[in-house]
């Protein structure tokens, strides 16, 4: 691959294109490192409401753990799509850094774990994936994949100009409101808000995930969105309601293009069609929303003292 550290010649246009089509074996690829990286967070931060514990943060190379707390090593994991390489950093000053390219998942597994044991920080793991039509384990997942550096560093582009969308929006709520944050079972980046009311059970059924996990998740009613990389050609920004309140479905909602996809049980606006359009960030805040009044309003949440005024500082 050449100095890790080489700059690939990708534009830093304000919303690259992400043709699926191009670099779906990467997204898969990257999406089972995500979770071995994810999981490392998982064995050592206390259990948080909503499992906000787990998920990964944008920052300005890539995605990071933030610092986790291993016994008495303290060490950051970070994805750079600068450098391309994952990149290992502890609090005694020690540093390793393992190349992306194209290599099996096996060996991503290996890699990990091994530069993580030589800085100090021995983890055991559920060494297999969650949330995925297949569960190979880690261990076992030999078969080569893909890495393409062009589309995954427009892949973390993209998740920036989101990410900057998704606080403006964000910042419109006082009510409980969770961190603008990166779930790895998915590969979705999330925003959500709280009614502040208890939810029903929910009622489970994620491939390869225990009920139980979604029920931490969604114990209280929620309006959520956000950004997948999959649903569309080019990934899809989403929006759903938990529980969704009668009606939710049939609503109209903003830009026009969106649309309530059934059996995913969400409104669904294509990132192509916020990438081409006039105004990105009015579009996309318009979708975010929409759909946002349509469950509040349905599921009679108390909008007055949750939603913040318009410059969003708040009552």
């Amino acid at each position: 691959m050449g100095d890790p550290e080489d700059k690939d010649p990708v534009p830093n246009a304000s919303w690259p294109e992400l043709t699926l089509s191009q670099w779906e074996s990467t997204r898969d690829a990257l999406q089972l490192w995500f979770q071995i990286v994810g999981k490392v967070r998982l064995a050592y931060a206390p259990m948080t409401n909503h499992w906000w514990q787990v998920p990964l943060y944008i920052d300005a190379r890539g995605l990071t753990t933030s610092l986790i707390h291993a016994d008495r090593v303290g060490v950051e994991i970070q994805f750079d799509f600068i450098g391309h390489h994952l990149d290992i950093n502890t609090t005694y000053g020690e540093s390793r850094k393992v190349p992306f390219e194209p290599c099996s998942v096996a060996d991503c597994y290996g890699a990990t774990l091994g530069a993580l044991k030589e800085v100090g920080v021995e983890v055991s793991i559920l060494a297999r994936p969650v949330e995925t039509a297949q569960a190979v384990p880690f261990p076992e997942d030999t078969a080569p994949r893909d890495y393409d550096r062009d589309a995954a560093r427009r892949f973390w582009l993209a998740l920036v100009q989101a990410s900057r969308v998704m606080e403006i929006f964000r910042a419109r709520f006082i009510g409980k409101v969770s961190p603008v944050h990166f779930f790895w079972g998915a590969a979705d980046l999330a925003v959500t808000r709280f009614s502040g009311r208890p939810a029903p059970p929910h009622p489970g059924g994620v491939r390869n995930c225990a009920d139980w996990v979604q029920q931490m998740a969604y114990s209280h009613e929620v309006s959520s969105c956000g950004f997948w990389p999959g649903g569309s050609d080019e990934g899809s920004f989403y929006s759903y309601a938990y529980p969704a309140p009668p009606g939710f479905a049939d609503c109209p909602v903003q830009p026009a293009s969106a649309y309530f996809d059934h059996e995913l049980g969400e409104f669904i606006l294509p990132y192509r069609d916020v990438r081409n359009a006039d105004d990105p960030d009015s579009t996309l805040l318009s979708f975010f929303q929409s759909t946002y009044e349509a469950a509040a309003t349905l599921g009679a949440w108390d909008r007055a003292s949750l939603e913040a005024d318009s410059e969003g500082s708040g009552r």
